[in-house]
């Protein structure tokens, strides 16, 4: 026998998650995948990625779930694991890339990347690709204040909350992401 908990808050989802019912899990994934795929590719900007991202944070998320506070919103307690999943993921990155050149080119092969290149599509889907890309490249306290304001339309405070900065932070950071994102593209 299902129920509909479709009309049950996030934060009795999570009751229900941690008491074992599955149903309760796979509602929480319904209600937060695609806002969250949106903010971790717009981090990586490789759509793959994002999804293996996306999986492995709702996984870190459900692990942890006994230490969420249900009067909270899940979105910005969601929102920390993938960040934090975005920057474990740059970290690694950053040790291929330094690896491919330490190591013979044989044995990098096993670890290069292999995505295809953001900008291979054409038209809008080009452009779309291009600022993605230029995005990835903002540093991280940049790119994580753009994509939060401007590609989750979340609230300057909720953005403050999300990062554990203050909402000054958050204005200052959002206009240095933008003046930096106008350089890279100016470039290109």
């Amino acid at each position: 026998m299902t129920f509909d908990l479709s009309g049950c808050s996030d934060g009795e989802l999570a009751g229900l998650a941690l008491a074992g019912r599955q149903a309760a899990y796979n509602e929480l994934v319904r209600r937060h995948r695609n806002w969250a795929f949106r903010v971790v590719s717009s981090h990586v900007g490789d759509i793959d990625e994002a999804v293996d991202i996306v999986q492995a944070s709702f996984v870190a998320a459900f692990a942890a779930l006994n230490r969420y506070d249900s009067r909270r919103p899940f979105a910005p307690w969601l929102s920390r694991i993938l960040i934090n999943k975005c920057r474990d993921w740059h970290r690694r990155r950053t040790v291929r890339g330094f690896l491919t050149f330490v190591m013979p080119v044989s044995d990098a092969a096993e670890i290069a990347d292999s995505a295809p290149l953001p900008d291979q599509t054409i038209g809008n889907r080009r452009e779309l690709a291009r600022t993605m890309k230029a995005i990835a490249m903002l540093p991280t306290s940049l790119k994580e204040t753009l994509i939060l304001r401007t590609l989750e339309e979340k609230s300057e405070a909720e953005t403050a909350e999300i990062l554990g900065i203050s909402q000054k932070a958050v204005e200052m950071r959002l206009y240095r992401a933008r003046t930096r994102l106008t350089e890279i593209l100016r470039k290109e």
